[in-house]
């Protein structure tokens, strides 16, 4: 016998292939202490009392009484009924329907579900134990902790942990109320999805969305669709708001409205922040402040406005607002633009740095730094500090009045100046003008140490100096280099000509700044003060 045929005859080995162990779907009685069977009133059902007791494929059902359906696989349960999956999930009702092929529950009355440390409440529960989740319809309510969510119909994923509620859905917890038509709660993070219009009310803030998120354990906030916040008299409205309860934070991105009608005062950008607690805000990105305290609104625009709020007292609040690089402001009677400016609510002392220039009607004002004190959110006094220089344009539109001063201070009443003082190094040019035909009569150039000038009805009604000396050239003769101040510059190209013009920067011409000399910085609010 050779080699290979003892390989022919030896048989091939055959590959077993375990069967799948078959799946028991049927329902078990496991125990009670009464069975009867009555064909004539309850056909195929089995009718049992006392201690009752099934299994179905995990779960362990328990009830005072019941009828069994062996041959449709399904009983019904009656009084104490209890369904018990596991160690995390229970089911407890006054009645229920089971159906052991569709895994399903249906529990009517007094009804808790509880699964962990989650437990719903309701009258009417369908629970599919094949999906994991249970849909009420007759109202319902989910605490989870210290929330509470109620609404009229709902659902419960046992497995994701999640909860969706609809129409008349309220949301409590000890410091938020919620109400709204639709939400989506997750146990395991504790964060509900708010869709459709939707109120949460916190201590004093009052938020309005129709699409966002809230975590009931860290009382955050994510809000998007033009969301607002509200909170004592301030307003918040963004295309996206993130809010947080506990520390007061928010945050807003695109489009952003933030309004202070105690102060009457909004600012506006495509990202700010705000404070509750704190009372700090900030918006950059096209950001503009808006002053509605007066009749005429005043319109500021600059790269950056940060807004401190500071208690001296507990019953004295002051605050503070920076504009940072490239501040414009408009409002019909009076305009400015500067690099910087800070305002100090406990003096109402604006304070304006590096080239800062003030329009009102045909007069312009500048210098190193200009400083404006309201009184009733009117104009009360300005000072002007270095290389301070008026100048108001005549009807001609040629000629220029003009005075210059180290510094110079101006005193308004009821919004119009009433007195100018021009202090040390004083340089005057004025024409007067001919009462009868409104002619200019010539030119009155004059160098004083002081001078007081006092007004009415925008006219000068007297005029003092301080040993002054001085020439009035009649027209024909002034000299051509007499008719400007060596000051002397125009501005009107860099002047704001309306509200959505504050967004065009135009620096000042070539060899039109003022001279260089070390000048006062603008004060930078640090994290540190």
């Amino acid at each position: 016998m050779t080699i290979v045929g003892l390989w022919a005859v030896t048989p091939a080995k055959r590959k077993i292939t375990p069967r799948k162990k078959v799946e028991d779907k049927r329902v078990y009685l496991v125990h009670s202490d009464h069975l009867r069977y009555d064909q004539y009133r309850n056909g195929d059902a089995q009718i049992l009392h006392g201690n009752v007791h099934f299994r179905h494929m995990g779960a362990d059902l328990y009830c005072d009484s019941a009828h069994f359906y062996e041959q449709t696989n399904s009983f019904e349960a009656f009084g104490h009924v209890k369904m018990k999956q596991g160690d995390t999930l229970s089911l407890t009702s006054r009645y229920a329907f089971y159906d052991g092929n569709d895994q399903l529950a249906q529990a009517r009355y007094d009804v808790v579900l509880k699964h962990r440390k989650t437990t719903l409440y309701t009258d009417s529960l369908d629970y599919d134990r094949m999906y994991s989740f249970g849909n009420f319809f007759e109202g319902g309510k989910l605490v989870d902790g210290n929330s509470v969510l109620t609404s009229d119909w709902g659902e419960y994923h046992t497995d994701t942990k999640q909860a969706m509620f609809y129409y008349d859905v309220r949301l409590k917890d000890k410091k938020l109320f919620l109400t709204t038509d639709s939400l989506f709660y997750d146990t395991r993070t504790s964060r509900a999805h708010i869709v459709g219009p939707s109120n949460i009310t916190s201590g004093t803030s009052h938020i309005y969305s129709e699409n966002g998120y809230y975590n009931t354990k860290t009382e955050q906030s994510e809000l998007f669709g033009r969301s607002v916040i509200k909170d004592q008299g301030r307003t918040l409205i963004g295309d996206s708001v993130y809010h947080n309860a506990s520390d007061g934070t928010n945050y807003a991105f695109r489009n952003v409205i933030y309004t202070d009608s105690v102060n009457k005062n909004m600012m506006t950008g495509d990202y700010c922040e705000y404070n509750d607690a704190t009372g700090y805000a900030m918006a950059t990105k096209r950001a503009v402040t808006i002053d509605f305290s007066q009749k005429d609104s005043l319109y500021m625009h600059a790269d950056t406005f940060k807004v401190y709020t500071y208690n001296i007292r507990t019953d004295s609040v002051y605050r503070k607002i920076y504009a940072y690089n490239k501040v414009r402001a408009y409002r019909k009677d009076v305009q400015a633009v500067c690099d910087s400016l800070v305002y100090n609510s406990q003096d109402s002392c604006m304070t304006m740095y590096k080239d800062p220039i003030v329009w009102n009607l045909g007069q312009q004002l500048f210098g190193e730094e200009i400083r404006v004190y309201m009184k009733d959110s009117t104009v009360d006094r300005a000072h002007v500090l270095g290389q301070a220089f008026s100048a108001e344009q005549m009807s001609d539109s040629i000629h220029y009045n003009q005075v210059s001063s180290k510094e110079m201070k101006a005193f308004f009443l009821k919004g119009e100046i009433s007195e100018t003082q021009a202090i040390d190094n004083v340089l005057v040019v004025y024409y007067p003008i001919d009462d009868a035909d409104s002619t200019i009569i010539g030119l009155n150039y004059t160098e004083t140490p002081l001078m007081k000038m006092y007004l009415e009805n925008r006219k000068m009604k007297k005029i003092w100096m301080e040993k002054p000396t001085g020439v009035l050239y009649p027209m024909t003769q002034v000299p051509p280099a007499k008719h400007f101040l060596p000051q002397f510059a125009w501005f009107d190209y860099v002047r704001p000509l309306d509200k959505d013009d504050i967004f065009n920067w135009r620096p000042k011409k070539r060899g039109t700044e003022l001279k260089e000399i070390k000048r006062r910085e603008p004060p930078r609010k640090t994290s540190k003060q």
